[in-house]
């Protein structure tokens, strides 16, 4: 099993929701995220007055699949947060982990059954 983390733009969101849905994988975690890069921030405006700000507005999507499901799962993540420029800066990260045991909660499954 492997945790797949994937911090995109939130534009994108909806998109790889209904992609991913399409390749059987509908458990993950969204989670609002700022993030700091290359990118070094941008001007914002609050109440008429303008100020710059270091971080930008991300998600962060956390799921964990079965090894059988890591390449696909990764390929869709991978092209649907693309804005389609070659080595555009702000499209995102994906880290890939592996996972030791995963418990369902509520239930009785365990290990990739949980999954």
């Amino acid at each position: 099993m492997k945790m797949i983390i994937a911090v995109i733009q939130p534009n994108k969101l909806e998109s790889l929701r209904d992609a991913l849905k399409e390749i059987a994988v509908e458990r993950f975690t969204v989670t609002d995220a700022e993030g700091y890069g290359r990118q070094r921030g941008h001007s914002a405006t609050f109440r008429g007055v303008e100020y710059q700000t270091n971080l930008l507005r991300k998600v962060s999507i956390e799921l964990v699949v079965n090894d059988d499901f890591l390449e696909r799962a990764l390929t869709t993540i991978e092209n649907v947060a693309r804005t389609g420029q070659e080595g555009c800066i702000g499209d995102g990260k994906i880290f890939v982990l592996p996972v030791e045991q995963t418990i369902q909660i509520g239930g009785v499954a365990r290990g990739p059954a949980a999954v």
